[in-house]
């Protein structure tokens, strides 16, 4: 990696009744191109009765991206979409103006064992898209591209990257990519990225100039470019970044902005409960104090 400028350990997060490992935003880097939230699910073996809840809660100013390794996960918003996602899927929610969702355990899998393992990524969006109107899009393992080079293989989870492009439509220029190699290899992909870099060590490790680097850690570029390391056998990685934006972004809990006002609005919307509702659901996560 082109001198290393900053190393962001996992740093454990209660997210209600499951905890994840979060590395963004960290004090020291508060975002990586648009990318302003990352964390590690997992893994994590629930038993029987041991379920994912997340009740509704409200997000503004940004898409969201779930990625599972294993498990699963079902989704439901106040756009009235209702969607599992499993393993090598995209859920890429956009946030716009205000949505809410849900997360939980799928019914069929509540009264079973089971494993759940993946990220959860934010997106901050463009100053001029932040209030556009709510989406939501599901890929399927079978569309995100993928190719190998070198005995090395990789997905393109979002963005542009190498000549090829993921339909997860993103509104700004970046990527998400997922390299996995089996041997060890020599990595030269710099000429290829863009913006700014990081490297997020799932399993196995990288060297870089002699130094060698483990899981659970996200290795920040300090120049916008990753020249070359080697990734080490049974390894997977994930590569992202992109263009940062000129203005500063705000978070207040799931509330993301260029604009404090418009995070202050967003509170008492969500005080007075009149953020849409998701169809079926009556509960809610109230507004941090």
């Amino acid at each position: 990696m082109s001198n290393i400028s900053l190393i962001i350990e996992e740093r454990p997060h209660d997210i209600g009744n499951f905890m994840v490992g979060r590395l963004l935003p960290f004090r020291g880097k508060r975002t990586v191109g648009p990318f302003i939230f990352l964390d590690h699910m997992g893994p994590a073996c629930m038993g029987e009765y041991q379920n994912i809840d997340v009740p509704p809660h409200p997000h503004i100013g940004l898409s969201t991206l779930t990625y599972l390794f294993e498990g699963s996960i079902m989704h439901r918003d106040s756009l009235g979409v209702e969607m599992e996602i499993k393993p090598g899927q995209v859920n890429w929610m956009t946030a716009g103006k205000g949505i809410v969702h849900s997360e939980r355990t799928p019914e069929y899998l509540r009264a079973s064992d089971k494993m759940l393992h993946g990220l959860q990524i934010w997106v901050a969006m463009p100053k001029g898209l932040e209030d556009m109107d709510p989406s939501f899009y599901h890929a399927s393992e079978d569309v995100i591209p993928t190719w190998e080079n070198d005995g090395v293989a990789y997905k393109l989870i979002a963005g542009t990257a190498f000549g090829h492009k993921s339909p997860v439509p993103v509104y700004s220029k970046l990527f998400l990519l997922e390299l996995k190699s089996t041997n060890e290899k020599t990595i030269k992909i710099g000429h290829e990225l863009f913006g700014e870099v990081a490297m997020y060590i799932l399993e196995g490790s990288i060297e870089n100039q002699g130094i060698s680097y483990e899981p659970k850690r996200i290795l920040v570029a300090k120049q916008d470019e990753l020249c070359e390391f080697t990734i080490k056998e049974n390894t997977s990685i994930y590569i992202f970044g992109g263009e940062p934006f000129p203005e500063e972004r705000f978070i207040y809990w799931n509330f993301v902005s260029s604009s404090k006002e418009t995070i202050d609005e967003a509170k008492i919307k969500w005080q007075e409960q009149t953020f849409p509702k998701i169809p079926g659901e009556t509960e809610f996560v109230p507004l941090p104090t």
